[in-house]
């Protein structure tokens, strides 16, 4: 899946990065952890794909680095890890969650 990126507050933003899981029929999977970035605007093909291998690893390199939120029981029940060199503020962390459930709910979005 790609990112998605969107702005926290007025002057904070994101990308969220899926961990998805392929199944043997190709297609990937809405994931329950999301990893988030800082999005500093230079983000390019290269940085992403960047990105999405460091996931796999258990302390993330980039500075830009949020830490991650994990959809416990979609709906009502979220945890978010903070693992990086930036850690969000509740209200960050409630409209993350708003957005990441709204492409949840609607997942032709990812595309755009």
């Amino acid at each position: 899946m790609n990112p998605i990126f969107f702005k926290v507050g007025a002057e904070l933003p994101v990308m969220v990065i899926p961990n998805t899981e392929a199944h043997l029929d190709g297609h990937t999977v809405i994931t329950y952890t999301y990893n988030v970035y800082r999005d500093e605007g230079f983000e390019d093909a290269a940085m992403i794909k960047l990105k999405e291998k460091e996931l796999l690893l258990e302390k993330k390199k980039s500075p830009n680095y949020m830490g991650f939120i994990t959809f416990e029981q979609p709906g009502k029940l979220f945890t978010y890890t903070a693992d990086g060199n930036y850690e969000l503020s509740t209200d960050d962390v409630q409209e993350i969650i708003e957005n990441i459930s709204h492409y949840r709910d609607h997942p032709g979005l990812w595309r755009i």
